[in-house]
């Protein structure tokens, strides 16, 4: 049941969105620090997804990539952005603090650093990170390590002076978040509270509050208060000895039977802490074994294999790892899987494989 309504509710097995920003508004964020498999976790979603289409929503400005949470990168709607931030930017400084005593970053440092960058992007438009650097530097400001202009930058993001702009050939940069996103709404920290939570069961559920609290960096104690906020908007089942969440709608069904290949740090496994009910860990050691970055491909809401990915001159090389005993049904929705993909890329698809011993669970 878990696997099945999370299939759904993460919109893999029912009817796609139209847009991008439908895609990263429904789910809250999206991880995105590997640029191409967050920008197939849209287009998956999506009813006619391709790179290009997503690709062209972000040039726009119409989903924006930011250190939002944990702290990673995400994709973000514009117009969440701001409530969105002023939520989650404290616990992703503190998750920071640490570090920055010995990079010697304070909160002065931090003041002059946000007016060089804002000014800079002011007068020049989208600037890229090394580009920026330059004009930190002639301001005084030292940022030749990667560490300490990386937490700079963050910093700017967090505290909302900017969030990236379109990418410049194979360059990403930045821009002003006031010209990116000028009519993002904010909201009193409750309502915030209130919003997050909402979306985080409504597209993740079932969802364990510990789930949660991973996903958004947030206390725990804030995360059961958002719960508590919700009353009967939220379902509460146990199963397995276990407490999840739910939106209130109906149970899901089994859906058709499909596969997926998930992009690495795809919402379906990295929004959750517990990803036992997708997820055999000891079938999956041995396919990490052979690479770390290696994705999970997914039959019927379960990880059945593994994927990794090679795209050059318009081909795109996939190596499968799959069970020994995988029927032949199942390989012809993996091969399908496979095939979309290559859509996705408007490429070639070419593929191996290579058996895995421990038979799926």
């Amino acid at each position: 049941m878990i696997a099945y309504a999370r299939l759904r509710n993460q919109r893999l097995s029912s009817a796609g969105f139209r847009t991008p920003s439908d895609v990263v508004s429904w789910l809250g964020a999206v991880q995105a620090q590997d640029y191409l498999g967050a920008k197939w976790a849209v287009a998956m979603r999506m009813r006619r997804g391709t790179d290009v289409a997503v690709e062209q929503a972000f040039a726009a400005g119409e989903i924006l990539r930011t250190h939002v949470m944990r702290p990673t990168w995400h994709f973000v709607a514009p117009g969440d952005i701001r409530w969105m931030l002023q939520l989650t930017a404290p616990r992703v400084r503190a998750t920071m603090a640490p570090y920055e005593r010995a990079l010697e970053i304070d909160a002065r440092l931090v003041g002059r650093s946000n007016r060089v960058i804002a000014a800079a992007l002011k007068g020049d438009g989208q600037l890229t990170r090394q580009e920026l650097k330059v004009r930190l530097r002639k301001a005084g400001i030292a940022a030749d390590g990667a560490q300490r202009l990386a937490h700079l930058m963050m910093h700017a993001e967090l505290d909302g002076v900017i969030c990236s702009g379109p990418v410049r050939g194979t360059q990403f940069t930045y821009a002003l978040l006031e010209e990116r996103a000028p009519s993002g709404r904010t909201l009193p920290r409750e309502a915030a509270l209130a919003e997050l939570t909402r979306r985080y069961f409504a597209s993740h559920g079932p969802a364990q509050v510990q789930d949660f609290v991973w996903w958004s960096g947030l206390r725990a104690s804030d995360a059961r208060a958002g719960v508590d906020m919700l009353g009967r908007d939220l379902v509460e089942d146990v199963i397995d000895g276990k407490t999840y969440w739910r939106s209130a709608s109906k149970r899901a069904t089994k859906p058709p039977r499909t596969a997926h290949l998930l992009p690495l740090y795809d919402e379906y496994l990295i929004g959750y802490r517990d990803r036992s009910a997708v997820l055999d860990v000891e079938f999956w050691k041995p396919i990490a074994g052979r690479d770390r970055f290696s994705a999970a491909v997914v039959l019927d809401g379960r990880v059945i294999g593994g994927w990794k990915r090679a795209v050059r001159n318009g081909m795109v090389a996939i190596d499968l790892y799959l069970p020994r005993s995988i029927s032949n049904a199942d390989s012809r929705l993996v091969t399908a899987a496979t095939q979309r993909f290559g859509t996705f890329l408007g490429a070639t698809v070419t593929t191996t494989r290579t058996d895995v011993s421990r038979r799926a669970p």
